[in-house]
């Protein structure tokens, strides 16, 4: 990422900061295209919380033919808002269970301190239940091949065959059908 970029977005947020009791960001975009490395960056540079789309991933029992013709239906977008976004509006300490895709099942609890900064990075984290909760909204765009470097350099051949097939398709049809990049503040390439 562009050093200007960067200071970019730090000084919006840092703005955002300042008018705003509690500050909500979304982090969505592309697989491999930078979104964990940001919210990485984020933490070090902000006392925040930062909350992945990963851990709310739909469990297989819920993976019904009509939920995974849904867009963005592959991620458990209501309890995301039950367990997370709700609960963001308060000031009490709460916990929210994980989800191990691995595993494919709801694992360990998380447990939340509230905080100015609140980060929500991955896919579908602007999805239409969620994306009114945000102050900010970032997107991230890749290029083909550096998307396809980046998934087999991180995962390995096996698991980018599943991001061709399965994965990718799934977020570019969230993307393009609800409109994902022109709802959002910010887009980095």
């Amino acid at each position: 990422m562009k050093e200007s970029i960067k200071r970019y977005i730090l000084k919006e947020i840092d703005d955002l900061l300042e008018k705003n009791d509690k500050l909500l960001m979304a982090i969505d975009g592309m697989s491999a295209s930078g979104k964990s490395s940001f919210s990485k960056l984020l933490s070090e540079e902000y006392d925040c919380n930062v909350f992945h789309m990963d851990d709310f991933f739909l469990p297989s029992k819920f993976k019904t033919q009509q939920r995974l013709e849904e867009v963005g239906g592959n991620v458990d977008y209501m309890r995301f808002k039950e367990d997370v976004m709700e609960r963001l509006k308060g000031d009490k300490t709460f916990n929210y269970q994980i989800f191990d895709c691995k595993m494919q099942t709801l694992t360990e609890y998380r447990t939340v301190v509230p905080k100015k900064l609140n980060i929500i990075e991955g896919v579908y984290s602007m999805h239409p239940e969620l994306i009114d909760y945000y102050d900010l909204k970032v997107f991230f765009e890749i290029d083909d091949d550096t998307q396809k470097e980046r998934i087999l350099d991180r995962n390995g051949n096996e698991m980018y065959k599943k991001f061709r097939d399965i994965w990718i398709p799934l977020e570019n049809k969230y993307f393009k059908e609800l409109n994902i990049i022109k709802k959002s503040d910010n887009i980095i390439d």
